[in-house]
Order: structure tokens, then sequence, then C-alpha cells
């Protein structure tokens, strides 16, 4: 299960074959794995070695690809950080991973000395930076990798059990984790979602949201595995993304739903642009019955959703199951069970909202350096997500709420994807978050954040009357609208409502127009 050795692989028997498009590049595979065998070279001539852990902090770009490839095969723990990560949370994560070098790029170089002034053990000289030219003592990336030995590494034994990367929880909770996967974990990434998702080893893959997002691995590693094309954006845009799918024939995307609400308001949106595409994925956040059906108008047998945690357990809702199953997020994967359990921890019934818990191979072995939080997480072999669901009579998903963001008001049960669903729904609304505030009488009380279409073409005021008089009860009636520009999102693309409250608990940092 050496997930280093399938770019050879590739270059062996399908060199010819385009691999990367990313940016100025266009690599077929041959290519490709002489960039990769290049930066594998050069690491080695550093000192580095199977289970170093090396922190990447790039944005989308080859030299990223470049480096997940040449970790694998050298049995490195590749660490991918967000290049958005400033002072002491970079600090802390560079310092929890242990990392013995860095591969960043020029643009973060002043971060880049502000955390090692912090970590006096992470040499100059093992901090490479892509555009770097050598600067401030750093290693300039594409001089080292083009005086390096273009012959393939020499092979390096890997077990199953080896581990590949740390991923950092995107940290919508304030407090980011480092879940470790294996070899085995990813191999099994890239042989179970191409065959969920009907790749082929030609299909093209295209993603458009940042690859240190763990999401980013369902589509890379299938293309990994069956050696198809797969073409990364090096920022997302809506139109360049339309523009893309049409001109390259994209067959399979994995988006987060503020990036399939931008397609969907992009002035070159059309079924014929994005006549190519066989599977497009909603990730990492709930995607909201209004946009699935505006989508479904356009790719009506292309549509899938997934439902996971980095942790390990996945569900998917299937192309063919779309439309009977829409509000579902599908059932487990191949190999895969779940549970609804109630606070005990026992299994309640159909139709019934409990905790859900699920187990499969692509689990995590636990988190990194923590076995305190791996046994709260993963209990008698079963990991315990912290979300809210119900399972209906046929066995499939209905995500309800995270459990950190159900609102308690009067006593009752308030889940916010409930009022989102309604508000959604308003012509001037494109994206709304639902959270809780502190109440005197109800204890909590549920206030709606609002991204409108245009400026101007809804009030506050206007849209807390037509989302109180449509919501199913009384307790989901919202105490306020704010209207925002945008929403604080985490690398993901997932939106941050702990950081919404806290904007709106802070007098001095207002998040809104009330």
């Amino acid at each position: 299960m050496n997930i280093g050795s399938l770019l050879a692989r590739h270059a062996r028997y399908r060199a010819d074959h385009l691999a990367v498009v990313c940016g100025r590049h266009r690599l077929d595979f041959g290519e490709a794995f002489e960039r990769v065998s290049r930066l594998a070279s050069a690491l080695l001539d550093l000192g580095l070695r199977k289970g170093d852990a090396v922190a990447i902090i790039l944005p989308n770009s080859i030299e990223l690809l470049d480096a997940y490839r040449a970790c694998a095969q050298l049995g490195i723990v590749s660490v991918p950080l967000s290049p958005l990560l400033r002072g002491p949370g970079l600090v802390s994560l560079l310092r929890d991973c242990g990392a013995t070098a860095v591969i960043g790029c020029r643009a973060g170089v002043d971060v880049l000395d502000e955390a090692r002034a912090e970590l006096p053990d992470l040499a100059a000289d093992r901090c490479i930076l892509a555009g770097g030219d050598g600067y401030g003592g750093y290693l300039d990336y594409d001089a080292l990798v083009g005086a390096s030995s273009a012959r393939p590494a020499p092979a390096i034994e890997i077990e199953d059990d080896d581990v590949y990367n740390i991923i950092y929880s995107s940290g919508t909770t304030g407090h980011p984790k480092g879940i470790v996967h294996t070899h085995y974990v990813r191999a099994l990434y890239g042989s179970l979602f191409a065959s969920q998702f009907r790749f082929t080893p030609e299909s093209v893959a295209l993603h458009a949201g940042s690859l240190v997002f763990n999401g980013s691995f369902v589509t890379l590693m299938a293309a990994w595995y069956l050696g198809c094309t797969f073409v990364l954006q090096e920022r997302f845009d809506a139109v360049e993304f339309i523009e893309t799918v049409h001109r390259e024939r994209v067959t399979h995307v994995m988006m987060v739903p503020s990036q399939i609400v931008a397609v969907l308001n992009a002035p070159n949106f059309s079924a014929e642009k994005l006549a190519s595409i066989e599977m497009l994925c909603s990730v990492g956040a709930p995607w909201h019955r209004e946009h699935k059906e505006r989508m479904l108008q356009v790719l009506p047998n292309s549509l899938y959703e997934l439902y996971g945690l980095t942790e390990g357990f996945i569900t998917v809702l299937d192309r063919n199951d779309f439309t009977r199953k829409i509000d579902s997020v599908g059932v487990p994967i191949a190999f895969s069970e779940m549970r609804i359990v109630d606070d005990q921890g026992r299994d309640v019934p159909p139709g019934t909202v409990g905790e859900i818990v699920g187990r499969s191979p692509l689990m995590m072995p636990g988190y990194h350096g923590r076995p305190d939080l791996t046994a709260l997480a993963i209990r008698d072999g079963w990991l315990f997500t912290g979300d809210l669901g119900m399972a209906d009579d046929d066995g499939y998903l209905h995500l309800v709420d995270r459990k950190k963001d159900l609102i308690i008001s009067g006593g009752v049960n308030v889940y916010p994807k409930d009022i989102e669903e309604v508000a959604v729904q308003h012509a001037s609304v494109r994206e709304v978050a639902v959270f809780g505030v502190p109440s005197e009488k109800w204890g909590e009380s549920p206030v709606a954040a609002i991204v409108l279409r245009a400026a101007g073409t809804a009030s506050a005021d206007d849209l807390k009357q037509w989302i109180n008089t449509r919501v199913a009860a009384r307790y989901q009636q919202v105490t306020e609208v704010l209207i925002v520009d945008d929403f604080p999102r985490s690398t993901a693309g997932k939106t941050l409502k702990r950081v919404l409250r806290e904007q709106y608990a802070s007098p001095a940092a207002p998040v809104a127009t009330r």
C-alpha cells in the first residue's frame, strides 16, 4: 500500500498521458515523475529520512503537488498547513508535528522568520522557498530541485501503517488537532473513492479549493490511483472555474457549498459550459436544498453529496439516489458501518435524532501526540462524530446539525439547519448561517447572518419577518437578522459560526448591518 509507488507506475506504463494541469504547467506522467524525483533527491540530500515530518506551507501550486508525491516516495510525513496561518497558531502546529523542514513560498517569508524565532531547531538550510531566490538564507526551490538528480529515489520500504500525513482540523471549533493518515488509509481513499464516484483512467478531475483541506484528497487520491488527469486551480474564481471545466472537458469535481453557490450565480453559468461533468460532489458543509434543486436543472444525473470527517467516517449520497433522497447525505461507503446513538451510547430507532457514530477502514489511527483526545473520539472501535443526525427507514443518513451548533431555547432543541433551509429560499438570499446567542428569557435565541445576492435588495427587518412567518415553529423564529458582505471561513471554505458568535458578542467588532 505504498502510495509513493503510484506515480512511478504511471510514468512507466502511460508516460505520455496528461497528468497535471496547474497554472502554466501541463505535464504528462513522465514529466511529472522527473520533477518529483528531483525534489525527492533534494530532500534526501538535505538529510531528511523516512519518518521525518515536513511542513508544507504552500498555496495551490505545482510545488505543492510535487511535495505531496515526493514525501510519499520517501516515507516522509507531509504536514500541509494553510499559508494563512500566522504567529502563535503557526508556531504551535510546527511544534506539535515536530517539523524538521519546511517547504514554503517567498510570500510567506516574514511569517516563517517569526516562527523560526520561536523554533530554534528549525534551521534556515532546512527551509525551501518557492520563488525564494535564496532570500534570507533560505533555500530556493527551483535552484535546489534543478540541481538535483532526476534519477528515481532509492526504494524505501513502506508498511501499511507508516504515516503519510498529519492533517490539522480546520479549526471550526477553535482547537485544531493533528489527524494522522497512513499509507494504507490514503491508498483506500484512492481505490474506494475512484469506485464510488465512477472514475476511469480517462477521467479529468478538477480541484478549485485549497489543497491542504482533507476533502481535496478524495479526488486527488482517486486520480493518483488510476492515473487520470488532475487539474488544479491556483485560486477559486467562479467564472474561471466554469471556463476551465469547458476547456479541459472536466468530468469530476469536488466543491464546498459556498463555491457551488458562487458558480450558480456566475454570469457564464450554463448547462453547455458544464456538460462534461459526470460527478459534482458537495463536501464540507450542509448543501441547502434550494441550491441542490437549482444545480439539478443543469446536471440532472451528476450530483453527489459527501458527509464525512477527516478522522475517517464517510457517507455518500449517490447520483442515482440524489433526487429520491435529496434531503439525506446518503449511506456509509463500502466496508463501513453507521449507528445513531443517544447520550448514553444506546442505539436509537429510525427517525430519531442522535449522535452519528461510525467505523470504517479509512479511520485515523489517532490524533498526533494526543492519546487522550483519541480515546474520547474513538470508543470500542467506533468514531463518535459530534454530529447530530437520524437514519430513515431505508438507512439513509439525514444530517441535522453539529452538537456544538445546537441551540437550546426555552428548553427546546433548535437546529440551525432547519431555519437555514427556510431562509435560503428568499429570492434575495445568497447564503445564510444561523447561530445561537445568549438570551436572558430563553437561555439562547437564534440569529441569522445573511449574504445577499445583491446589495440593498432586502432589509434586515424584512428578512426577519419573512423567515419568521415561514418557519415550522415559534421557537425557530430568529430574534435578529444580520446582513453581512461575506462569512468568515476556514481554509476548507467552511463557515466559521464560532467567529460569527464572537464578532456578534463584541461591540468593538460589529459583524453586520442589523
